[in-house]
């Protein structure tokens, strides 16, 4: 039997675009010599500190599966079996200290929250970064609510999903234990309904499709992610995309997750030969297509001031709510610096009639 555990990594510049994975914390596989067992005896038996009612809890709620399917308690594993336990806890290595900052409140009621994080904001505390994060704005945001919630108890609330500190949009935060664990499950049966909208490098040449391709950690630069068509490494990722409008030497598209795995969209993109509009990880910083006249270049670098960043935004989630068990979702406006990018170069094509 091999135990891993999985760590969280904390590079500000690396937060998922979605994030079903962040809750994993042990993945074990079943020695071939051993006896049939109920499954929370062996979890017990094999897993530090942990107590037979924590272990039911945890499968009763979904958060351990055997093979990739839910099962009860008294389940009774056999050789070969894949046994992955998950957290409703994010892990943040750093104390969560609350922290008084404006929050763009989209919708909020006792079970969850909906903030439109703007360009900039990290979500979460890392190592020599504890403050000024999504995180730290939402704990003071509800012990304004709640005098009780402590710092020892403010993880319990919060992340079930991560955007990338410069990707804008909508995030949904959980309120309650149950409100957790329900948005944790939803993330992991990719029943999330997320769609993304971005300016991407080129003209994309089919008007909709599918980018079915593993990611994981790029083999030499391992700061960054890399997409493998043929799954021989990384985790599965699905990304279904809809161009929106063409503009010549860029396109705006509309992205639709059904995976959430880190950087996905950007990795994605690049792997189609479109990269992001100024995305400096992924070679979207630079002319990617068009002329080589110095008017250009200036017109371009001009695009990159106006969005200094990579060009996209999270726009709709919806999922099921965790207490009423209705549909929502929420939608929000284009931010200002990606609405004067698609200006600009709107002019650009109607100008140069390439669009």
């Amino acid at each position: 039997m091999t135990i891993k555990d999985v760590n969280i990594n904390n590079d500000q510049e690396e937060n998922a675009e979605g994030a079903e994975e962040l809750y994993e914390r042990f993945s074990l596989v079943v020695d071939k010599g051993q006896e049939p067992m109920r499954l929370d005896k062996f979890l017990v038996a094999r897993i530090e500190g942990a107590s037979r009612n924590k272990v039911q809890q945890s499968i009763e709620s979904g958060r351990v599966t055997v093979n990739g399917k839910t099962v009860q308690a008294n389940h009774k594993i056999k050789p070969g079996e894949e046994i992955i336990v998950y957290s409703d806890k994010e892990m943040h290595g750093e104390e969560i200290i609350p922290e008084q900052m404006p929050l763009n409140i989209v919708f909020e009621d006792d079970d969850i929250l909906i903030v439109n994080k703007p360009v900039g904001l990290v979500v979460h505390p890392a190592s020599g970064n504890p403050r000024g994060t999504l995180i730290n704005g939402v704990a003071w945001h509800l012990q304004q609510q709640n005098s009780n919630i402590s710092a020892d108890n403010l993880p319990r609330f919060g992340l079930v999903h991560r955007i990338d500190k410069n990707t804008s949009g909508l995030m949904v935060l959980a309120k309650t234990e149950k409100a957790v664990t329900c948005l944790a499950k939803e993330f992991f049966d990719h029943t999330i309904h997320r769609q993304y909208v971005a300016m991407v490098w080129g003209d994309v040449a089919e008007d909709s499709g599918t980018v079915r391709a593993h990611i994981g950690r790029h083999q030499r630069f391992r700061k960054i992610f890399d997409a493998y068509p043929d799954g021989e490494v990384g985790k599965d990722a699905v990304t279904h995309y809809k161009v929106l409008e063409r503009l010549g030497y860029v396109t705006i598209i509309q992205c639709e997750l059904e995976t959430g795995r880190t950087h996905q969209i950007r990795v994605h993109m690049k792997h189609l030969g479109h990269p992001l509009f100024n995305d400096e990880l992924y070679g979207g910083d630079r002319i990617v297509k068009g002329t080589v006249f110095s008017k250009y270049k200036q017109f371009v670098d001009n695009c990159f001031a106006i969005c200094p960043r990579h060009a996209l935004h999270a726009k709709t989630i919806g999922f099921i709510h965790p207490r009423s068990r209705k549909e929502v979702v929420f939608n929000s406006e284009m931010p200002q610096d990606m609405q004067q990018l698609f200006e600009k170069w709107r002019g650009y094509a109607k100008t140069k009639n390439i669009s």
